[in-house]
């Protein structure tokens, strides 16, 4: 699965962010300060510290979340180019008559 995002309203992102982190009552001030910084330096670190991959597909019949990891990068996304081809991924070596079906197989970052 890939998601790929836009976001339109960085200073909204960050400052949904600080809220969230000042409404965390238990979490000590030696991790909130550095949570802090980091979620006003990158409003990636602020999306990250939004969205819970677990809670995104926790309630999804038949999936369960082994792992999530996050990368993040600026660019221009344009999707009509032939480099936003998102399915690229889900074509197997052995797909002898080349249609990109998996069986169901999920791919992505």
């Amino acid at each position: 699965m890939e998601l790929v995002l836009e976001v339109t309203d960085e200073e909204a992102v960050t400052k949904a962010a600080l809220r969230r982190l000042a409404a965390e009552s238990d979490m000590p001030a030696a991790e909130r300060v550095p949570a802090e910084s980091a979620v006003r330096e990158d409003a990636a670190e602020a999306l990250a510290y939004l969205v819970d991959p677990f809670d995104l597909v926790g309630e999804v019949p038949g999936v369960d979340l082994q792992q999530a990891s996050w990368s993040s990068e600026q660019v221009e996304y344009d999707p009509d180019s032939p480099d936003w081809d998102l399915d690229e991924d889900d074509v197997d070596a052995d797909d002898d008559e080349g249609d990109g079906e998996d069986g169901g197989r999920v791919s992505g970052g």
